[in-house]
């Protein structure tokens, strides 16, 4: 049992175990060090379960790497729209939109709607809207999922029709 406990901490992930388990016993103050060795700036004033969560996160990031390309830029490009930049042209859609140029047809009340998809919304009645939802609320006069109103929601994510 013991050479079992001295094999694992020669391994990296026991490493980074011990590494995590450690922040529990250090003091705030020390805490506030790592955070400046790891992340290089001065800790926040924050509580020590965010400086734990967020020192945690770097550790393991550091030990296994970050986020991958798609979900990084997807996470700057909603950063960017967040502090209101318009540093990047990119476009964040939802996967379960249809491809580009697919046509929905819903009949409501005896008349047949038809949606265009666009690169960034939606295209009813030569007028562009942003979600589906927003369609549908003016088309039945309710709200509505927009996903579910055009027969989208059982599509799983990431699977476009």
């Amino acid at each position: 049992m013991q050479t079992e406990r001295v094999r694992s901490a020669a391994r990296p992930e026991g490493q980074l175990l011990g590494r995590l388990a450690a922040m529990k016993t250090m003091s705030v103050v020390e805490l506030k060090a790592e955070w400046q060795s790891l992340i290089g700036t001065p800790a926040p004033n924050n509580s020590r379960q965010f400086l734990e969560h967020r020192l945690a996160y770097r550790i393991q990031e550091l030990a296994l790497g970050g986020l991958g390309g798609p979900a990084a830029k997807l996470l700057d490009a909603l950063a960017d729209e967040v502090e209101g930049k318009k540093v990047r042209r990119t476009v964040i859609s939802d996967p379960r939109n249809p491809v580009i140029g697919t046509r929905l047809v819903r009949e409501w009340d005896g008349a047949e709607h038809v949606i265009t998809v666009l690169n960034d919304g939606f295209d009813w009645q030569g007028r562009r809207y942003k979600s589906l939802s927003s369609i549908a609320r003016d088309i039945t006069g309710t709200r509505w999922n927009g996903y579910r109103f055009f027969g989208l929601r059982d599509i799983k994510r990431g699977e476009r029709p």
